[in-house]
């Protein structure tokens, strides 16, 4: 008697369902742990938003640079280059090309610093140029002192709005405006030339501004 009451107290029908409940748990882990975790999304990089610059502050990071290449290294032209990003207004351009001419390298190089993310722009960032021979008897790579620059291309633009720009502007708003800087032999003062249009050579008009006083030259075209 004594021995059939303890074997109804094993089997006893609580301890069966707990038996059969820490089954089931069981399973269910098994099951949790072989499924797969859902595949995380990733997300793309957001694009970088385009950067432009006045002239004077694309050469302050270029310079460093350039005078890694050529410890005398010093710019003979400044330019802007449109892009679809950049067309010239308030003075600021996302590409800006410096030409520099080293006589201890014997040689000319051009930098490039892009802030565009135009496809067809050079990549972000400083881009040095192929190097090329110097001849200091070249009028067109005649080294400048970055001193004479005081005038940035913002307020060349100023000058050249008060003697025909804005009339070019008021006519068509969305005309590019492209910017050169470079030394002329011919007066001996460094000179910005401001050009309305798609290219200098087609612009509507083209301003002379000095560089280093700000004052109007001329109208070239």
């Amino acid at each position: 008697m004594l021995h059939a009451l303890r074997g109804q107290q094993l089997f006893s029908p609580g301890k069966v369902a707990m038996k059969k409940l820490w089954m089931v748990l069981f399973a269910l882990s098994l099951l949790t742990g072989c499924s797969s975790p859902a595949p995380k999304t990733e997300q793309k990089p957001q694009p970088k938003e385009p950067e432009t610059l006045t002239a004077r502050s694309a050469l302050q990071k270029v310079f460093i640079a350039a005078r890694g290449w050529g410890r005398d290294a010093q710019p003979f032209r400044i330019e802007s280059q449109l892009s679809s990003d950049g067309t010239g207004k308030e003075g600021k351009s996302a590409v800006w090309r410096v030409g520099f001419a080293s006589e201890a390298q014997r040689g000319v190089k051009p930098y490039i610093w892009s802030g565009s993310e135009d496809p067809n722009a050079p990549p972000r960032g400083i881009n040095p140029g192929t190097e090329d021979t110097y001849n200091p008897n070249n009028a067109s790579t005649h080294q400048f002192d970055m001193a004479f620059l005081k005038i940035d291309s913002s307020q060349a633009l100023e000058t050249a709005l008060k003697h025909g720009g804005d009339k070019i502007l008021a006519k068509e708003a969305d005309t590019p405006i492209q910017y050169v800087c470079d030394w002329s032999v011919a007066t001996n003062e460094l000179i910005w030339h401001v050009s309305f249009g798609a290219s200098r050579d087609q612009a509507k008009l083209t301003v002379a501004v000095n560089a280093t006083s700000g004052d109007f030259i001329r109208v070239e075209k």
